[in-house]
């Protein structure tokens, strides 16, 4: 059986809020990997891959992998480490 990753998606660079990492996602693992004679690109004959699953919670997600006998590992969250720094440390010189 396919291997999937269950994780939940971290913030990209491009966005300022958090709005796409509430979820969790149940991902398959790409298997059958090669390069594409044409353009050169990695690509693979493993439509699975392309399959992402949404689910509120990670219990869900899970329970659903045990229910459809899908092997799976979980990638927990790493968390946020907020600096609080006012404006003029901007300014400032650190020693």
């Amino acid at each position: 059986m396919k291997k999937a990753k269950i994780y939940k998606p971290s913030k990209t660079a491009m966005q300022s809020g958090l709005r796409n990492t509430k979820s969790w996602l149940l991902e398959f693992d790409t298997l059958d990997t090669g390069i594409n004679p044409l353009m050169g690109w990695e690509t693979s004959k493993d439509t699975m891959s392309e399959v992402k699953i949404e689910f509120e919670s990670k219990e869900q997600a899970v329970n659903f992998a045990k229910k459809n006998n899908i092997n799976f590992y979980i990638v927990e969250p790493q968390k946020r480490k907020i600096i609080k720094k006012t404006y003029a440390s901007n300014f400032m010189k650190d020693n």
